[in-house]
């Protein structure tokens, strides 16, 4: 029997973790992917639906104007952002994920690099028009989802957009019993994404439409 991608991804995941190294896991599964040795669980072969349904809402037209993909993996949000028209960035810790976006798509006009979010370049400093968080920060453990968020908030430019979809959880639930990854985003997480002069203008939480008992978190915040 085939093991559960989720059961294998957290033992990837847990390994990094008691080498004290919270991110390095990201590598280590992407890698594993590449070799056939393990799924990437988030890896859908499409953009994720909740970013489709916004776009789909708003069409937004990024003619002239640039975005960045957080976290991008294996390309397929990027490539949706740039068939908007955005100058898209898009940008992850683990090398075999950007190996595998430009295997994916070997012709998109997307910029996929290898980046930090807890370590970004100094040139991204309130540099993008559009900025798209998915699953980013719930897949770090919650010590460091403070800083991961105040790194995602830095890099919306003024009068920009910031996306963020996330599994969502219940703000009395205690930390100490999830068994990440993911950790799941309180309403009060959500709700730190915001500065003076970035505002959360649309909130929404709906189950997961492959089930139902999870629910989703779809954030839209402007930058003055």
């Amino acid at each position: 029997m085939t093991e559960d991608p989720d059961v294998v991804t957290r033992r990837i995941a847990r390994e990094a973790l008691d080498r004290d190294d919270p991110t390095g896991w990201f590598e280590n599964l992407y890698a594993a992917a590449a070799d056939g040795e393990a799924v990437v669980p988030w890896d859908r072969g499409t953009a994720h639906q909740l970013l489709a349904d916004w776009i789909a809402e708003s069409g937004p037209d990024g003619t002239g104007k640039t975005a960045v993909v957080v976290g991008a993996g294996t390309g397929w949000d990027a490539e949706l952002i740039v068939d908007r028209g955005y100058d898209t960035t898009a940008f992850d810790i683990s090398p075999s994920a950007i190996e595998t976006a430009h295997r994916n798509h070997p012709a998109s006009r997307a910029h996929y690099v290898v980046a930090d979010l807890l370590n970004p370049p100094a040139d991204w400093h309130h540099a993008f028009d559009l900025v798209v968080e998915i699953y980013t920060v719930q897949a770090l453990p919650i010590p460091l989802q403070s800083d991961a968020i105040a790194h995602v908030t830095d890099l919306v430019a003024p009068g920009g957009t910031l996306l963020v979809i996330a599994a969502a959880r219940p703000d009395d639930q205690p930390d100490a019993t999830l068994q990440g990854p993911p950790w799941p985003l309180t309403r009060a997480t959500i709700r730190s994404f915001t500065a003076p002069d970035l505002h959360l203008i649309q909130l929404d939480q709906a189950p997961s439409r492959s089930d139902p008992t999870i629910l989703r978190w779809r954030a839209e915040y402007l930058r003055d």
